[in-house]
Order: C-alpha cells, then sequence, then structure tokens
C-alpha cells in the first residue's frame, strides 16, 4: 500500500432511471422512439485520488467496492479484463499519462436491478475522468460516451435513455429521431407535483439480477424485422407522451394508467417480460389501491418494479410490509427523485 497523500481528490454521482415508459423504442432496432424516464437516489458515486505518476509504480488502480475488489489496471497487457465495463470506460476516456489515480466506484442498489445502474457507472466515471482533462464534455456528451462504451467497446445490446436520463437526472422525456440522435426535455413540474410524485413511488428489487436472456433476442429479432413502424412500439411510445401530459397536469391516476398501459404493452412483446415475480408484486400493489406500475428496464425474470401508490401514505406503509411479507427476496428500495444528474466536483 501507498502512504502518498494525493494532490487531489475527485468526486462524481450520477442517478439511477426508474420508470422508463416507452422504453424499447430508444434502440437502433426501434429507430424512432419517445421516453419519459426517472433519475433517482441512490446515486452511483465515483471518487478519484491522483497522484505525482513519479511517485507510484502502478498508473492506474481500481477498487470496485461492491464486490470487494481492488487491483491495478495495466492497458498493456492484453487479458480478460475483471470488470468489463469498468475498464472499457477508462479506456474510453485515460487519465493523462504523468498522473496515478486511484478509482473507487459503488453504489447501493442491488445489481442486476434493471434500473440503468450500468449506464449511471459510465455517466459517473467518465464525468470524473473528463475533470483530470482541460474543457468539460456537456451532460449530452458524456451520455453519448457511457453509450458508446456499452455498445461499442462491450458489443452489448443497449439504448440511449438510461445514460441521458444518468447525466440529466430529474424527470425526462426524450425523443429520439433517427437512432441514437435525441433531444432531451426536463419535465419541469411546481414543487408540490414533484413532492407528491416523489410521496407516491416505489421501487421493489425482486431479489434476483436481471440479465439479458433467449426472450430478449427473440423480441429483438422480431422488431428487427418489423422496423420502427412496427405496430408493437406504437402503444410504448404512447405511453411516454401520455405519462408526460400527466405531469404536467398533475394527475396522477392518468400517470399511473400510462405506467400500466406501457407494461401491458411489454407484456405484448413477449410474456416472459412480466414475469411471475413482477405479476405477484403488481397484483399485490393493486390490492392496496397502487394506481401505477412499472416493470423497469427490458423486462423479464428478475429486476425491479416501480409502483405509483394513490394518495395514503398509510396504505403506501400497509402495501410495502405485505410485498416484503409475500417473499423475502422482495426489498423495498427507498427511492428519491434527482433534481440534478451527473455532478462533478474537487476536493
Amino acid at each position: 500500500m501507498y502512504n502518498t497523500r494525493p494532490l487531489q481528490v475527485i468526486n462524481a454521482v450520477a442517478p439511477i432511471r426508474i420508470c422508463d415508459i416507452g422504453g424499447w423504442t430508444d434502440t437502433w432496432f426501434a429507430g424512432h422512439g419517445t421516453i419519459l424516464n426517472l433519475g433517482v437516489y441512490p446515486y452511483v458515486e465515483v471518487q478519484i485520488a491522483l497522484f505525482p505518476r513519479t511517485a507510484r509504480h502502478d498508473r492506474i488502480t481500481l477498487h470496485a467496492e461492491n464486490y470487494g475488489d481492488r487491483y491495478v489496471i495495466d492497458p498493456a497487457q492484453s487479458i480478460v479484463p475483471r470488470h468489463p465495463l469498468l475498464e472499457a470506460a477508462i479506456a474510453e476516456l485515460p487519465p493523462p499519462a504523468e498522473l496515478a489515480i486511484e478509482l473507487t466506484i459503488h453504489s447501493e442498489v442491488p445489481a442486476g436491478c434493471s434500473t440503468g445502474t450500468s449506464a449511471a457507472v459510465c455517466v459517473a466515471l467518465i464525468g470524473a475522468l473528463d475533470a483530470l482533462t482541460p474543457g468539460r464534455l456537456t451532460a449530452h456528451e458524456i451520455a453519448y460516451a457511457a453509450h458508446r462504451v456499452e455498445t461499442q467497446r462491450l458489443g452489448l445490446q443497449s439504448g440511449i435513455q438510461d445514460q441521458l436520463c444518468s447525466a440529466y437526472g430529474g424527470v425526462n422525456f426524450i425523443e429520439m429521431y433517427t437512432y441514437p440522435t435525441a433531444s432531451v426535455s426536463p419535465i419541469q413540474i411546481p414543487n408540490t407535483t414533484w413532492w407528491e410524485l416523489e410521496r407516491r413511488l416505489a421501487l421493489i428489487f425482486l431479489g434476483r439480477a436481471h440479465s439479458s436472456s433467449d426472450v430478449h433476442e427473440q423480441v429483438i429479432a422480431g422488431l428487427e424485422a418489423e422496423g420502427g413502424s412496427s405496430p408493437q412500439l406504437v402503444p410504448l411510445r404512447t405511453a411516454a407522451r401520455a405519462a408526460r401530459d400527466a405531469l404536467y397536469a398533475a394527475d396522477f391516476s392518468a400517470f399511473g394508467r400510462a405506467m400500466a398501459e406501457n407494461t401491458a404493452a411489454q407484456r405484448a412483446l413477449h410474456p416472459a417480460l412480466v414475469g411471475p415475480d413482477a405479476e405477484r408484486v403488481i397484483a399485490i400493489a393493486r390490492e392496496y389501491g397502487a394506481v401505477g406500475w412499472k416493470v423497469n428496464g427490458a423486462g423479464g425474470d428478475g429486476g425491479s418494479v416501480t409502483l405509483l401508490c394513490e394518495s395514503s401514505t398509510s396504505d403506501k406503509r400497509r402495501m410495502l410490509r405485505a410485498i416484503a411479507a409475500a417473499d423475502p427476496l422482495y426489498q423495498p428500495i427507498p427511492i428519491y427523485l434527482s433534481r440534478t444528474g451527473l455532478r462533478v466536483w474537487h476536493a
């Protein structure tokens, strides 16, 4: 271990994404799309300690705190990366040669929660690395750099909305004109509407990590064959617009309907996109008066569900207790709407 005090410490935080209404339409096979999503706390946290290169033998040390994994990255060695996403993000925006760095990354969100955590990790990491060089990337540029990491460097399937949500934060209406070009319109609502939306929301982790599966490949293959004009994508885009209009009108019942209609449209893409655990949680939520439910991300086994409760706070608490009692794996995760997206500062 080194005892040298760092020259400087850079901190970055980025929110995760929930309630991605219109998801699936922000992809290459959809061509164009319309999405509304919510950036929420708990954030992904990145901290970079900077040292003079002359004081350190190892140039890049990575501490993936959630995994209890700390190791040295040597870009010159062509070995299989231990954490591909993290190492690819560093390769996208490498630190200056005259510096040695220690990178620490942490998230309170369970892995595989289907809340865009990998995108938030990339956004926070690239935002922090960007602070090591003169000039600054915009939120939009950082989002697209993070998207390149997943799609080009790692060859993964990824829409654009998770990165944009993490970079911008808040409530966003995203219009993708031609993949991947999109505009982001932050939804400006009164504080009372913001507070009420935040109070009514609940995030339930289903206890098992979500991962892409053969079901997703089947859906992608079908949508690719039909193209951006696929009738199956229409209700998803429509739900996003309805959700936007509902928030501007402070109509939470209408917002809940948009969430439920989006989940029904996911189910229509393939029944397995709304798994049995999600169906069970939704059924319990409905018993306690919930007005909306959205299977987060692309859907499938595991992952999480966003719920929108009725006006009674007591009913919400009773609902959360009932969900937790239904299965020891079901885990309510405290969330708060994030008014800002990526934040980077020097300590």
